[in-house]
Parts: C-alpha cells; structure tokens; sequence
C-alpha cells in the first residue's frame, strides 16, 4: 500500500491510500491507509514540524504543594548560553487571562492560571519558563533557575484527614442521587449480603508522545502545532487567553501519539508559549518533559468504595448500595460520576448511592480510558465475586440470574442487552467449566492456578459534528472535518465510508482530519468520535447524492437524535457536547473478561496466563482496528490492576516515580494469551448505523477479573489496587 499526501485549499494536508483500486466495503478489514507513513517515520505528529527560526523552551515548576514563592533569582539563568527569555508571573501576570474549565463550560484541563501570581496550588505547577536557541540551552536555563517559597501544610489525598468530602449533590445541580425502594430493609430481608469497601490509585496515563506545543505568529495570526484531542477547545480557549478572535487562531494536530484522556482540551502551558513567541517575534516549541506531563497533563483520580449487596438464597439481588468517593484540585470541579453504571447493570429491588468529591492540593484530575467505569465497575464486579461465593454459585451464573433488560431505578429499557451472549462467548473459549469453584485448589509446578471473570459495560456517546464531502469532475471525492486520529484508525474508516457509500475506489478517496481551518469537530472521547462521525458522513454522502452529476460538494452539520438545537452552537464556539441515549432508552456496549492467572507460591508474584474478552458494541466498522482497540483495552486494564500507581509524598503532595522506570506499565513479556471475540450487536435502535464505539469497553472489568482470579488461586481477596506481592505474603 502506498501513502499520498494530498495538498487541499484549505487544510494542506490529506491522506490517500493506493490499493488494488476497488470499492472497499464497511465491515471488511481494512489495513490502516496512514499506517505506512508511521512506520516510516513520516507521519506529521506536531512535535516533528520543521519551522524555520524555531526557539524552545522548557518548564520550572513547584516543588510545594501549597504556599507561595518568595523570590525569584533568575541571573544566573538570563546569562546562560542561548537563553533568550525567561517568563514568572512578573512577567506575565494578567497577559493570560482566565478561563473556566472544560466540564464548566470553558476550554481547559485545569482552570488555574500558574503564572497569574505568587501562588502555589499544587506540586508541579509551571512557576516560569525559559527559551533559548536551542533545546539543550532551554534547559539548562530552566536548570539554573532558583525560587524560594513559603510552603504550607497541603491536603494530598483522598485518604487525607484534611480531605474534607461533600455529596455531588451538593456541588453539581445536575447530579441526583439513584435512589428505588428501602435499601435497608432489603438488605435486612437478605439471605446472604456483602458489604466491603474497595480502592483504586492515582494512575497517569504517559502516552509516548508528550504533550509539547509549538506557537508562531504570522502578523496576529497565531499557529499551534499541539497534540490535542479537542481542536475547537484548544482554539477557542487560546484566543479567550490571549484576547484574541478564534479566527485569529488556528490549530493543527494531523496525528496524536496516544491519549485516552491526557491531552483534554487546552492546557495551560499553551499560552505560555504563544506568549513568549509574541514576545520574542520568533516561533516557540515548548517540549514538555516526561516528568512534567505528570501535572501539565491530566491524571485520573483515586477512588473509595463502599458496595453493599443483598441477595436471596437463590442468588436474587434484593438491594444494592453504591456508596463512592473521589477528588478534585480546589479550583475545579471535575468528578467522575459512575453509579449510573454501577446500579443499573443488574436488576435489584432496592437501590441507593451516593457519590461525594473530597479537595486535594493536586493539579486537577481528568477523563482516563472509562474515567468513571474502570474504578466503579472493580468494586462492583469485585463485590458480584464475593456474593457469588458466600452463595457458593458460580459467578457467571449468578449474574445470569440478575439480568436485566431495563434499568431498574428508571425503568428505561435497553437498546439491545447481549451481556449474556459476551459471557457465553467468552466462556466458550475461555473452557470456563474448567474453573475450581474452591480458592486454593490447584497448585501446578510451584504456581497457584485461578480463574476470575467480571462485566464490561459502558453508555453510548454521540455529539455533534461538522463533516465536508468534495467531489471533483473526475470522481475523486475528499472528506474533511477537524476532528482528530488518535490512533483508532479514522483516516481508514471514513475513507472506507465514503468509497461505500459514494461507490468509489479506495485510492479515491482523500481524508483531511486535525485542523481547526477544517469543519467543525468535538471531542474525541468517550467512545464517540467514530459513533457520530460514521453517522455525520453517511447523511453527508447521501446528500452529495442527490445533487447532479460532476464537481459537487456537502458541508454537513450533524446534530445526534434528541439533541438540544444548542449543541451545535457549541460544538462551534468549541464547548463539549455529548449524548448518553435518549429519555426512554438506555444503548450501552456490553463485554465479559476470563482470566487465568498464577500466583507464585514462594514469592506471591502474579502472572496473568490467559485473557477473553468477549465484547458487543454494535456495528463493527472495520474488524482489524477494532481487534487492535479491544486488545489494547484489555492489557491497560491488566496493567491497572497489576501495575500502575502513582506514589504521592504524604508530607509534600509530590508525585514520586514521574517517569517508566518507576510508573510500572507492563511490557509484551507481561502480557501472556490474548483473545477479543466481538459478539455481534445489531443494534438498530442506537443510531442509522448501528455503531456503538468500542475504544473503552475493552479496559472496564479487567481489573475486577484479575482480582477475583487472584481470589480464586489463593484465598487472599485483594480489594485495594494494584494488586502487588506484598499483597498476597499469605499464599506462600
């Protein structure tokens, strides 16, 4: 397959594959048409633009937690080699002016300006940056800085006796409380009742590329070459900064090298940088160090759980509480809400919950991979676990016998509900009848041998987008919008779209993606991105259709079913706007985890053997992308169930291991087999094309099936994340 990039009027930049020349089909595996060039190092990440005069500039940041600098001494680093300028808050104060964040209506990741004065907020908080000729001397101008402080005692934690909770309720009139009949009294009536209480870490995401910028100024026309995972916001919040019109801005992301949640929206270093290239008259690459994505970027948050289950002899769910905690930086309200998940999955006569959100001195959390699902659903599928052995039934079928086709609390019923069919399918291949209902039972070559299983599931998304279809007198068609490749395969999937829906050959199509100057495109998150755009392009090429024959083109607004007229405005003014389902229907991708692991019987160290996933998430657009998601999903979910923590300083707030020695990710020689089953899920009812998304689904459950595996090998149930040897002392 060969690669062309295309120029184009107004993007200058676009991708067509060469094939054998043919209609290709939606459903066909389809080899990615920008994957040669990344495998030939010529993919156009942001951070390999050639600008001509380039300076860099690197990051100071705060070594406390809370308090305020007391001095700057800066001469030493001013008469370093090649350093050209050096920015505090003396020198930039209110030249960048406040935003609110992203969830509050703004564009940001984090509300708080570092350099609008003398505070400290949070360890790592940008105190100045210095630019010079080149990287080496930007850094080491960075290195020569010195600041003092006056420190005070910061809140770090969620486990913090200063950490102060309040209910969600309280704080976000949005939010209510999912409340059916008298928990109590349920619980009361029960035969059998678990009642625990689970944790998950701090995690960080550290894509392999970080989140570097580059700013030049062409008059007052302003160019950022960043990796962002929301161009609108990113263009529109800029401007807001600087005081500028969104027209006077443009952004630029072709590809993103890895994100799930790290790059949301704009950052703060951004205008930082585009303010010292207006300073210095040249253009600024700001290069963000591996150490310094851990409070540039976001993270997500720890959380506490408190799940209570009652159930009848016969395995009957009669209640279910879900009682859960999480944190947020002082200055933002970002909360991640997941008992909307949590106490719908299974049906249950009585339900409560509440979620509350504690404030910490930490630079403010954001969306991971299944912000919400991956830590609710552990304490939920790990606690099924535990009910399912006081009742000594197995657990695939306990969940069986609690299966629902509405939501219980609301009634709402399911656009489809084929979480059986992912566990059947899963247990097929997995030879789940093989499972030793009695922890501790095989012991194999020095091994302890388990086996555990756990849900997936996760509400479907849409949102508005924009969409731009061209065909020229010769049949070439180009689509345009400004949404993002993340590495999901989307410059693949709407070409092939367009070569379907338009019968044109492949190598005819030519796709134009991450640019503000394209038609406007929202986030790219929350397993929406191809859900909507699928839908957006489809009505596009039918209507490029129905015009006459020749040079024809379709610049289409796609608002999703039941979506406020407003969204739209939005999506344009660069706000997020997305879609859970509708007033009388739930539409949720569904999955089911098997896993083997063995635990060392003399050192208490975890392998996973083998993993199935079995997953139903709608129309499947092209199966080998989709494979790679999916199992991309699984082993992060390994890795946040066996590795990854990031260790914070009790006394200081300091993240310690802010890089991949000490932030644990596991390598291929962790993984062991592997195997995605997609189940199929014609789910007609969802959207015109029957897609669900399937980004996340793969990652939510894994780290409850490992733990109930870890159960299963050795007795020992590990209810705190990550599951670590010191854990498991007992089964040797």
């Amino acid at each position: 397959m060969v690669i062309s990039s295309s120029p184009n009027r107004r993007s200058g930049f676009g991708i067509r594959a060469q094939t054998h020349g043919g209609v290709t089909r939606v459903g066909e595996p389809q080899t990615r048409i920008d994957g040669p060039l990344k495998v030939r190092g010529m993919a156009d990440f942001p951070g390999d633009v050639a600008v001509p005069n380039l300076a860099h500039a690197a990051l100071v940041v705060s070594p406390i937690a809370r308090g305020h600098i007391t001095d700057i001494y800066k001469d030493a680093a001013a008469s370093a080699p090649g350093v050209m300028l050096i920015l505090t808050y003396k020198e930039v104060g209110d030249a960048i002016r406040p935003i609110d964040h992203l969830m509050e209506g703004g564009w940001t990741n984090s509300s708080w300006r570092p350099l609008a004065s003398s505070e400290i907020r949070y360890a790592g908080q940008i105190v100045a940056m210095v630019a010079a000729d080149t990287l080496e001397n930007a850094q080491a101008g960075a290195a020569a800085m010195r600041l003092s402080y006056h420190a005070e005692q910061p809140v770090v934690a969620l486990t913090d006796p200063g950490c102060v909770t309040q209910p969600l309720t309280a704080i976000d009139p949005e939010h209510h409380a999912r409340e059916k009949g008298d928990l109590l009294a349920a619980l009361a009536a029960a035969a059998v009742t678990v009642d625990e209480r689970y944790t998950t870490p701090v995690q960080h995401h550290n894509p392999i590329e970080l989140p570097g910028t580059t700013c030049q100024w062409n008059g007052d026309m302003l160019t950022v070459h960043e990796p962002t995972r929301y161009i609108g916001a990113a263009q529109h919040g800029l401007a807001a900064q600087l005081g500028i019109a969104p027209e006077q801005v443009r952004v630029i992301s072709h590809f993103i090298g890895g994100h799930f949640g790290a790059k949301l929206a704009l950052s703060q270093h951004t205008a930082i940088c585009a303010l010292a290239a207006r300073r210095l008259g040249r253009p600024v690459r700001l290069d963000v160090s591996r150490r310094d994505q851990f409070t540039v970027a976001n993270h997500r948050t720890e959380t506490s759980h408190r799940l209570r289950l009652g159930a009848d002899k016969r395995g009957r769910l009669l209640g279910i509480g879900h009682d859960a905690a999480t944190v947020s930086s002082r200055f933002d309200n970002f909360a991640m809400e997941g008992t909307d998940v949590s106490t719908a999955l299974y049906h249950a006569d009585a339900v409560a919950c509440e979620e509350r959100l504690g404030r910490v001195d930490r630079n403010t959390p954001g969306p991971m991979r299944a912000p919400p699902e991956v830590p609710f659903l552990f304490a939920l599928e790990s606690a099924m676990d535990e009910l399912a052995h006081a009742l000594d039934l197995d657990p695939v079928e306990l969940r069986r016998r609690n299966d629902t086709d509405a939501d219980p609390v609301t009634g709402k019923r399911f656009t489809t509900r084929p979480l059986m069919r992912c566990f059947d399918a899963a247990a097929e291949a997995f030879d789940w009848g093989r499972r030793m209902p009695e922890p501790r039972s095989t012991l194999r070559d020095g091994w302890w041998i388990g086996h555990g299983c756990a849900a997936a599931a996760r509400p479907v998304k849409l949102g508005p987008v924009s969409v731009r279809v061209v065909q020229d007198a010769s049949g070439a068609v180009r689509v345009e919008t400004a949404h993002h490749e993340i590495g999901n395969g989307l410059y693949t999937v709407l070409a092939t779209i367009a070569s379907e829906r338009l019968d044109v050959p492949l190598d005819r199509v030519t796709v134009l993606l991450g640019d503000s100057a394209l038609p406007h495109a929202g986030i790219s998150g929350g397993s929406s991105t191809t859900t909507s755009l699928a839908n957006a392009l489809r009505e596009a090429c039918t209507a490029l259709l129905r015009k006459p024959a020749g040079a024809r083109e379709v610049t289409l607004d796609y608002l999703p079913p039941g979506a406020d007229e407003k969204a739209l405005a939005a999506l344009r003014d660069g706000h997020i706007k997305l879609l859970a389902g509708s007033e009388n229907q739930l539409a949720w991708a569904f999955g089911a985890h098997m896993v083997e692991v063995k635990v060392h019987a003399a050192t208490g160290e975890v392998r996973v053997v083998r993993h199935v996933g079995a997953f139903a998430a709608g129309r499947v657009l092209n199966p080998l992308t989709a494979r790679s998601q999916l199992l991309g999903g699984m082993i992060w979910g390994q890795s946040s169930a066996l590795f990854e923590k990031t260790e914070i300083d009790p006394r200081t707030g300091v993240y310690m291991n802010r890089d991949l020695e000490e932030y644990l990710v596991p390598t291929a020689a962790d993984v062991g087999d592997i195997e995605a089953i997609m189940v199929p899920d014609d789910d007609a009812a969802v959207n015109a094309e029957h897609v669900k998304g399937l980004g996340e689904i793969g990652i939510i459950g894994v780290n409850a099936a490992i733990a109930n595996a870890v159960f299963n090998a050795t007795g020992i149930r590990v209810r705190n994340l990550p599951i670590r040897v010191e854990d498991l002392l007992g089964a040797v």
